[in-house]
């Protein structure tokens, strides 16, 4: 269900997504790609699931990475195409079901997924699957600030991102709040990184950055 409502979201804003996830994350977005990129080693094959339009794959790209991006958007992934060429293999599918072989690279990134799927557990272990033993596994996901500073994050989610002169910006921007608080209901920190290390990522670490605006979690398939 989850998976078809992000479809839906998301499925025209290709165009505009960069521009937009900048402006939403107060400028930090950039930011924080930079810093899941650089938990992957360089020159490693990576697997980039939920790619979108691509920007970490293009970050990945700078570290000397051979790069697969995969995305359930048509859309988004005309974009990458456009945005990168041939320099990226880029894939329609879901992270669910990845059409992959089992150990086929040597790290896994992802970006924004968890909100959207249905069972976190699953996808997890769908993710780890296709890793290399001792391969690098990390994700970038949206945080709740702790206080003082989630009175400021509830008012800007609730009151700030649901303003757009686009419609279609303006659904996105009165769903991600709630995504994000349930996301975090669902699966607390705690709970998370035991969900990682039963989908078998050794030793999870994690840090977030920006006065709790976002999460950045990383590992090593066990």
């Amino acid at each position: 269900m989850r998976a078809e409502i992000a479809q839906r979201l998301f499925a025209g804003l290709g165009p505009t997504y960069d521009r937009n996830a900048a402006l939403r994350s107060l400028g930090q977005d950039p930011r924080w790609r930079r810093f899941l990129v650089s938990r992957v080693p360089a020159g490693s094959d990576v697997l980039d699931v939920a790619t979108g339009t691509g920007a970490v794959a293009l970050e990945l790209l700078g570290r000397g990475c051979t790069v697969t991006g995969l995305d359930q958007s048509a859309g988004m992934l005309s974009v990458a195409r456009a945005r990168l060429g041939d320099r990226v293999r880029l894939v329609e599918g879901r992270a669910e079901r990845l059409p992959f072989e089992d150990a086929a690279f040597d790290a896994l990134t992802f970006t924004y997924l968890l909100r959207y799927v249905d069972d976190p557990g699953d996808v997890l272990r769908e993710l780890a699957r296709v890793v290399r033993p001792g391969g690098t596994i990390a994700m970038l996901e949206f945080a709740l600030p702790r206080p003082p500073w989630r009175w400021a994050w509830d008012v800007y989610v609730d009151r700030v991102l649901p303003l757009s002169r686009a419609p279609e910006w303006r659904e996105v921007g009165r769903f991600l709040g709630p995504s994000i608080r349930e996301l975090w209901e669902r699966v607390p920190l705690e709970r998370l990184l035991e969900l990682w290390r039963g989908a078998g990522v050794a030793e999870p670490r994690h840090r977030t950055l920006s006065l709790g605006g976002g999460i950045v979690v990383w590992g090593r398939r066990a």
